[in-house]
């Protein structure tokens, strides 16, 4: 959540390609539509929904075991770059070889568009075992 940052009003995700109608906490989706403005539950059910989607995608394709801060840095490294990552990276390859050190270096592979790039230092770092700081607005 706190590297999402939460919205309440839909805006246009103009970094997506193309750009998405985007909600909450980066939530899209044919219930997402310009001019909206979503309460606080209609945020937090979509976030739940959608974080068990990115959870389920590392359990299904991870197939060693991983301490909690890994994966919740790879939840959240998916949850920006999308589910379907979670088949192909080099980055799950790589810790499913049980090259932890390699697959952290793949994070640096992820700073597209560059405006990510401290996102993605702090996934990184997060799954070599630093503690997660979440920013505060």
């Amino acid at each position: 959540m706190a590297r999402e940052g939460k919205r309440h009003e839909v805006y246009m995700d103009t970094v997506a390609k193309p750009p998405v109608p985007t909600v909450g906490y980066g939530h899209t989706g044919p219930d997402v539509h310009m001019g909206d403005v979503w309460t606080d539950e209609q945020i937090g059910d979509a976030f739940a929904k959608d974080l068990e989607k990115f959870q389920d995608a590392i359990n299904e394709n991870v197939m060693v075991d991983l301490e909690q801060y890994q994966f919740d840095a790879l939840v959240s490294w998916l949850y920006n770059v999308g589910v379907n990552w979670a088949r192909s990276a080099t980055l799950i390859q790589r810790i499913n070889e049980r090259n932890f050190e390699g697959a952290a270096h793949e994070f640096d592979k992820w700073h597209i568009p560059p405006e990510i790039t401290s996102r993605r230092n702090g996934e990184r770092e997060q799954f070599k075992g630093a503690a997660f700081e979440p920013r505060i607005d």
